[in-house]
């Protein structure tokens, strides 16, 4: 039922609502009137969907477009920063943290945001990029960011992102493999060092 499945999730995922304050909730709000918006942009409505949203979007910080698919029971917490490109899909009781974003890449009409699965966690400030699939009963590390499919019941964290839990078990990443950008800013330091005292001490000898 429209509503109610939005508030439970609220008072699922944030432990600080109250039932007689839920209606303070302004990510609840966002995603009551994108479901609105986006039958009209389904009945091909000019402008005023777009106009609505854009409304939205400077009263919250919240910019869902109004072609996106969200499902039920999905809770935006807290909210600002948050962005849901046009053919991005939500599915079912999906959690979404402040500055998250669903974004495409490509500049054709085409489907270029990602699909996420019911039942997903979304950290703050995570970023999902392009066509691609999260699936069901995910969590998104915060900051996280995600170029490539994700299978279902994964735990993904870093940039980019990598599954470190999956089904409950905890995956080999061979973290010793991974690239250190302090540790190469450092080693080429070192070697400039090298360099150069090297050039001093021939000019020394000249």
């Amino acid at each position: 039922m429209l509503f109610i499945d939005e508030i439970k999730s609220a008072l699922k995922y944030d432990p600080a609502c109250r039932w007689w304050e839920v209606w303070l909730y302004h990510g609840l709000w966002v995603v009551w009137i994108h479901k609105f918006l986006h039958v009209l942009y389904v009945c091909r409505v000019p402008i005023i969907p777009r106009l609505i949203s854009q409304l939205t979007r400077f009263l919250t910080g919240i910019e869902i477009h109004p072609g996106a698919k969200i499902g039920r029971g999905v809770f935006i917490d807290h909210g600002s920063g948050v962005v849901i490109g046009e053919t991005a899909e939500v599915g079912d009781n999906c959690l979404i943290y402040h500055g998250v974003t669903l974004g495409g890449t490509s500049t054709k009409r085409v489907k270029r945001h990602p699909t996420v699965g019911a039942n997903t966690i979304i950290g703050c400030g995570a970023k999902i990029i392009g066509k691609v699939r999260i699936g069901s009963n995910c969590k998104i590390g915060a900051n996280t960011t995600i170029l490539k499919d994700v299978p279902d019941n994964s735990t993904v964290v870093g940039m980019p992102g990598r599954v470190i839990i999956q089904n409950d078990e905890r995956v080999d990443n061979d973290w010793g493999k991974m690239p250190d950008p302090v540790e190469d800013t450092v080693v080429h330091l070192i070697r400039r060092i090298v360099k150069l005292e090297e050039e001093l001490q021939r000019i020394e000898h000249k």
